[in-house]
């Protein structure tokens, strides 16, 4: 093989194993930060790299790569005890929340404007599918039903229609960035919000009257009440069970 030749499949090679190197960090950090949402790995508790390794049966280094990431983005937090220093899940705090609420609010709050300059066809088939779910979740606080997974599912379920209904690419991945982080509350405290449950289902008609008229203001207003309403609603909830993983 020519000199150039062996140069060029070298670098190839180079190229590839980078390619490789960075697709597995991108799944070590989902899978990890699923784990984190879903709760597996509990708020405040540590977080141990051999642990992860051989439950994800991944090397340290995308592993370190996703915890560096993971890291950045508020998921996990450095714990420093003197001269040495631990890595721990987030802890879900009314002070998170209270900053976090509004933000995705207000994200929702400019996809529900362009969801409102839709054609009418287009929000009228929109808005049917959004009253099917909330009479899902009427149903469910009528009935005191205590099942929070499904009512969490249901309500992301709401939401995420409308945020593609109305979100260019920009407003798509700052949603996605964001989403997660609410989770994390929605899945750990969905259950202890039955009683307030159906004030929640009057906002949403609020959102599906808003996009029946195809008024941005009002559903832009109604999407960001919804979120600063839930966070109230939420920090209750923490008043009263306390903040998970905080000390």
């Amino acid at each position: 093989m020519a000199p150039s030749a062996v140069k060029e499949a070298k670098s190839l090679k180079k190229r590839s194993a980078k390619a490789e190197h960075g697709t597995s960090v991108d799944t070590a950090f989902h899978r990890v930060r699923d784990l984190i949402v879903r709760g597996n790995l509990a708020p405040g508790s540590w977080v141990v790299e051999g642990d992860l390794c051989e439950h994800l049966n991944m090397s340290r280094t995308p592993v370190r790569g996703a915890l560096y990431l993971l890291q950045r983005e508020g998921y996990i937090l450095e714990y420093r005890n003197g001269s040495k220093s631990r890595m721990i899940v987030a802890p879900l705090t009314r002070e998170d929340a209270s900053e976090l609420y509004p933000l995705i609010g207000r994200i929702e709050g400019l996809a529900g404007r362009r969801a409102a300059a839709l054609p009418q066809a287009d929000r009228d088939e929109l808005a049917v599918k959004l009253k099917e779910i909330n009479k899902k979740l009427s149903r469910i606080a009528q009935d005191r039903s205590f099942n929070g997974p499904e009512i969490f599912d249901l309500d992301h379920e709401f939401h995420r229609l409308l945020v593609k209904a109305g979100s260019g690419p920009r407003l798509t991945t700052l949603h996605r960035a964001i989403e997660p982080q609410t989770e994390r509350y929605w899945r750990l405290y969905a259950s202890s919000i039955i009683n307030e449950l159906h004030v929640s289902v009057s906002e949403h008609e609020e959102i599906i009257a808003a996009v029946l008229e195809g008024d941005p203001d009002r559903l832009d207003r109604a999407l960001c009440s919804n979120w600063e309403n839930g966070c109230k609603r939420l920090a209750h909830v923490i008043e009263m069970f306390g903040e998970r993983g905080s000390w």
